[in-house]
Order: C-alpha cells, then sequence, then structure tokens
C-alpha cells in the first residue's frame, strides 16, 4: 500500500513567503528599471555641474534636490543604479564562474582536492574585500574594476563551499551512483546530474550575494576605492554628503534609501526563493514508501 503525505505549509507561513517573494520583486524591480531608465532618460545629465542651483531643497525641478555641485540628485541615483547593479552582477558572476567549478570537483574528487580547495577558501576568507580593494588599488588603481575584482575575489570561496556541500549531497543518491555504475565520468556526472539538481540553491546563494555586492560597492566607493568621478555612485554621493547631512539632509536621505531597497529587495527575493525551494524539497522527501 502506498501512502501518500502532502507536506501543507500553514497560511501564515506561506502568506509570509509569499509576501517576501512579492516584496523583493518589486524592490528589485524598482531597481532594475531605475538603472535601464537611466540609460535613456534622466530628468538631468547626472554630471551636469551648476553651482547657481547647489543645495537645492527638493521640488518640483529637482525632486531629490541638488548637492553641493549642483547635480540633480534624482538623476545621481537614477544612473548610480547602473554603477552598483554592473558592479555586483560582475562581482557574482565571477564568484559563479570560478566557485562553482571548483565546489564541483572538490566533492567529486574528494581526498587532497577537497582539502586543497576548501584551505584555499579559508585563506580569501581571511582578507576582507576592503582589505583586498585596497591592495588591488595600491597596484592597479582605484575604479569599478577594483571593486569586481575585490569582491569577485571574495565571491569565489562562497560559492566554492555552497556548491561543495550541495554537491555531497547529490552525489550520495541513487540516480548519481546508477551514472557512475554505467561509467560515466566525475565531470560528466557533475554536469549532467549534480549541477542541474543544485542550480536553484545556486540561484539562492547568488540573489544573496548580490545584496551584499551592492552594500560592498558603496562601502568601497565612500573610501575612494571603488567607482570613480565622473560616474555616478551611490556611496560616493553620500561621502560627498556626509559634512552636509545637517544643512542638507536629503543628500544623505535618497541615495541611502536607495542602497536600502536594492539590498533588502534581493534579500527577500533570496528568502523568498529559499523558502519555496525548502517546500518543494520537503514535498517531494516526504512521498510515502
Amino acid at each position: 500500500m502506498t501512502v501518500m503525505i502532502t507536506l501543507e505549509a500553514t497560511p501564515d507561513g506561506a502568506e509570509h513567503r509569499s509576501r517576501a517573494l512579492a516584496a523583493g520583486l518589486l524592490l528589485t524591480g524598482l531597481v532594475v528599471g531605475a538603472a535601464l531608465l537611466s540609460l535613456v532618460w534622466t530628468p538631468y545629465d547626472p554630471t551636469a555641474i551648476n553651482v547657481a542651483g547647489r543645495l537645492a531643497a527638493p521640488s518640483a525641478a529637482h525632486w531629490f534636490g541638488t548637492d553641493a555641485y549642483g547635480r540633480d540628485v534624482f538623476s545621481h541615483v537614477l544612473a548610480g543604479a547602473q554603477s552598483a547593479l554592473a558592479v555586483a552582477l560582475a562581482a557574482v558572476g565571477v564568484g559563479l564562474a570560478a566557485g562553482v567549478p571548483l565546489g564541483l570537483l572538490a566533492a567529486a574528487r574528494r581526498g587532497w582536492v577537497d582539502e586543497v580547495t576548501m584551505r584555499a577558501s579559508d585563506i580569501v576568507f581571511a582578507f576582507p574585500a576592503l582589505v583586498t580593494a585596497v591592495l588591488i588599488a595600491a597596484l592597479c588603481g582605484p575604479g569599478a574594476v577594483d571593486a569586481i575584482a575585490a569582491i569577485g575575489l571574495f565571491n569565489i570561496p562562497v560559492f566554492a563551499k555552497v556548491t561543495r556541500a550541495a554537491a555531497q549531497g547529490v552525489w550520495a543518491r541513487d540516480y548519481t551512483l546508477a551514472a557512475r555504475l554505467a561509467g560515466k565520468g566525475g565531470g560528466r556526472i557533475s554536469v549532467e546530474h549534480v549541477l542541474p539538481n543544485i542550480a536553484g540553491l545556486l540561484l539562492v546563494q547568488a540573489t544573496i550575494q548580490l545584496s551584499l555586492g551592492i552594500i560592498a560597492d558603496a562601502g568601497l566607493s565612500f573610501v575612494g576605492l571603488g567607482t570613480q568621478a565622473p560616474r555616478p555612485s551611490w556611496g560616493r554621493l553620500l561621502a560627498d554628503s556626509q559634512t552636509l547631512a545637517g544643512q542638507a539632509p536629503w543628500l544623505v536621505l535618497f541615495p541611502g534609501l536607495a542602497v536600502l531597497a536594492a539590498v533588502l529587495g534581493f534579500n527577500l527575493l533570496g528568502e523568498g526563493l529559499r523558502a519555496r525551494l525548502d517546500l518543494k524539497r520537503g514535498l517531494f522527501a516526504r512521498r510515502g514508501r
């Protein structure tokens, strides 16, 4: 007799997951939409200086006011979304491109390969992204590429460890063992069987790393190691405004809200996706015997 056990989430839990996913999609959609919109339109040139109009309060002419150089803050925030997303996406891409193969290799080969990979990851973890950015800036000079390299290098061990842990579970499954008995090599099994089964988990981790990448980019730009002028940047706008927060609070408020919206959006999106993935796993794990 076959018994099917259905995992039913409580209404409150399901509603919470749906709200988190919806809120994450909304906030990330706003940030991505702002970045795309700024490619074709901004109310003013975000880099145009107008000394006569400096420190103007928010108004119909300048929705977010102007900064100490007379630049339109709304246009600057819109264009700054490009830099934030570009750096975060590129850094996550570096982490995925290098970390996932390393994690798959460690899970497939085990032994000394696994040990060397994990110890190398621990060494990279010992150097925070800010310290790495300082080292790279000393060699190559500050800039967006510096930020991408520093954040991306830190992402590599993150994805390597996540991939290894998830892949080890898949390697213990019956269909993976059957593939090995059929004569398939470790590389082929990793690509055909392991990677497709951990892709959802990697997607969730990628959204989390995107939020961390945006924070890191803002922080690096704030200390002068990230995106450089005249390219708009949320972190540099905050740095330029730190001595004027009392006189012109909108200079800190609006770029700060932009960073908050982006980080919160990707975090909520990751939480919603993770909950959906956990629920799906639970449903399959509780099928009767």
